[in-house]
């Protein structure tokens, strides 16, 4: 009884600041043939599911590689005027899989899923991420991103389109807010 008021107190925050699913995670499809050196560089977030732990502006992601299954990534957002910025690793999780990423931003927890689940490495790219919660439900996260603060709608009705054809809820994704960035703070 008391190792599951432990694990209730310790999923809670998550629980409460997404909206869990019903049932495990989702089996997405993801891109095939990924090249990790290719995905390199700086993407900005054009869309999301809100995520507890990106609550600013301009959040945009740049991806550096270290070695050839090892990455280094560097996630800034603007929060009530303020840089902030967030360093963590990046790893490939099975090298017959290489778009099914793990990163951590701590040396205390452990990888959180990121899969590229479609790229083009130039313009787009379309992340999934998924935790089920003792395979009764699952929390997830999804983003597009782009090369750009901003990409056509026709893109993003595309991407829209990729997830729902994995089974990934959507009804909740938000446009991420990418306007005055280049200002200085």
């Amino acid at each position: 009884m008391k190792s599951a008021l432990v694990l209730v107190v310790l999923i809670f925050p998550v629980i409460w600041a997404q909206v869990p699913h019903w049932g495990p995670c989702p089996e997405p499809e993801v891109q095939s043939a990924f090249v990790l050196k290719q995905f390199m560089g700086r993407w900005f977030e054009i869309a999301k599911l809100p995520a507890q732990f990106e609550k600013g502006r301009c959040i945009e992601t740049n991806f550096t590689l270290t070695t050839d299954s090892s990455i280094r990534v560097v996630s800034s957002e603007i929060l009530k005027g303020e840089l902030r910025k967030i360093v963590g690793t990046g790893v490939i999780e099975d090298q017959k899989n290489p778009a099914k990423l793990g990163i951590s931003y701590s040396y205390v927890l452990p990888y959180s899923p990121y899969w590229i689940l479609s790229t083009d490495y130039v313009s787009f790219a379309l992340v999934y991420s998924c935790t089920d919660i003792l395979r009764l439900f699952h929390v997830d996260f999804a983003w597009i991103l782009g090369r750009t603060r901003s990409l056509p709608d026709s893109t993003i009705q595309k991407a829209m389109g990729v997830f729902a054809y994995n089974n990934i809820d959507m009804t909740r994704m938000i446009p991420s807010r990418q306007q005055g960035c280049d200002k200085t703070l």
